[in-house]
């Protein structure tokens, strides 16, 4: 037995001891995806370059609909920073009988207390290394920064991190010193991404990492986090790369995955896995 496939059992004993034998699978089509910023961002990261914003929607140019959730973004000005009270009278709007999902940057104690009666949940990108966050996000930005922000959101709202695998270019480095951070500061679930090589950015011409180095590090997550449900997101590259990494996913752990590759629905029935759908950003 090789040291991958050990270290997969291993995870696989620990989510079966904490965990019951069911898995969810997300389908966020009811969640409507809002821009506090339209397609403006200051920061043009390299893994981004401004490209997801384009598939939000202004929250000024739509009217509230049949959606039952909303994730509410935007782009960042220099320092990082998501405008969270840009908008009040939309987000309010918006508020109606849904559930809020927040993905913020850097805010203060004052931001987060001010949004927070329209806050169900928070999502917060969490990085491990000050080289990883120059590099990538071209931020004059700290690992303790994000420990400041991080433990500010958590006094207002439920918070998950996010970890991006490989957002450094596909390089790993940043990862395990970020899960050593949130084992100290606790989590209240923990979101695994994994770089998607972007047309249009400065990493277009990176490769993702190599799958069995995601899987690793999907398992060391598991290993040090027994008690945390897991969710393995949507920001993941596609087609084979997702039908290899998505199988191997729930074998090291993961509770909750969106979008699931047919393969990873196979491991699910070959598991005894029952099955739960929703049709929401995963982690409403």
């Amino acid at each position: 037995m090789d040291e991958l496939t050990e270290k997969l059992e291993r995870a696989w004993t620990v989510r079966r001891a904490n965990f019951r034998d069911e898995v969810t699978w997300s389908y966020p089509l009811d969640t409507a995806v809002l821009s506090l910023t339209g397609l403006q961002c200051a920061l043009n990261c390299a893994h981004c370059g401004g490209h997801y914003l384009s598939g939000m929607k202004a929250i000024w140019e739509v009217e509230p609909n049949g959606s039952t959730s909303c994730l509410i973004s935007g782009g960042c000005d220099p320092q990082g920073r998501v405008p969270v009270l840009a908008h009040p009278d939309q987000v309010r709007a918006w508020r109606q009988g849904r559930s809020m999902n927040w993905h913020v940057g850097f805010v203060s104690e004052a931001e987060m207390a001010a949004i927070a009666p329209l806050v169900d949940v928070v999502s917060f990108d969490f990085v491990g290394d000050d080289a990883t966050i120059h590099e990538v996000y071209g931020l004059n930005r700290s690992v303790e920064d994000y420990v400041e922000t991080y433990q500010i959101l958590r006094r207002h709202a439920r918070t998950l991190p996010h970890v991006t695998i490989g957002l450094r270019g596909g390089e790993l480095g940043h990862e395990l010193r970020a899960f050593e951070h949130l084992q100290r500061l606790g989590v209240d679930g923990l979101v695994l991404l994994v770089l998607i090589p972007t047309p249009g950015t400065r990493y277009a011409d990176r490769q993702p990492p190599p799958v069995s180095a995601v899987v690793d590090l999907i398992a060391e997550a598991r290993l040090r986090f027994p008690e945390t449900t897991l969710y393995l997101g949507c920001m993941r590259p596609k087609g084979r790369y997702r039908e290899e990494l998505d199988p191997l996913a729930i074998r090291a752990g993961v509770n909750v995955m969106v979008s699931p590759s047919r393969a990873a629905r196979k491991m699910a029935d070959d598991l005894g896995l029952a099955v739960h759908q929703m049709r929401e950003c995963c982690v409403l």
